[in-house]
């Protein structure tokens, strides 16, 4: 599946990736291929995505996430840190 972080400021990764973890408001939760349509937003915490090989984590302090088509797009209010 597709993935792409944005803040405002700048397109933190986009990409191919296997499964992502998100922070959601209410209670965290993992997208894998081909998962149901979905609009969430999220609090500040860790977003954690797989690819083929790598695991990579990226602090958010909140925002949007939209899952669609194998298509899942985050919009964050902003990058607290990444690993």
């Amino acid at each position: 599946m597709y993935l792409e972080i944005v803040t405002p400021d700048q397109k933190v990764f986009e990409g191919e990736v296997v499964s992502v973890s998100f922070p959601g408001t209410d209670g965290s939760f993992q997208v894998l291929n081909h998962h149901a349509p979905l609009l969430s937003t999220l609090k500040r915490g860790t977003i954690v995505y797989k690819d083929a090989r790598n695991e990579f984590k990226v602090v958010v302090d909140g925002g949007v996430v939209e899952v669609l088509n194998n298509k899942v797009v985050v919009l964050a209010e902003s990058i607290i840190e990444e690993d």
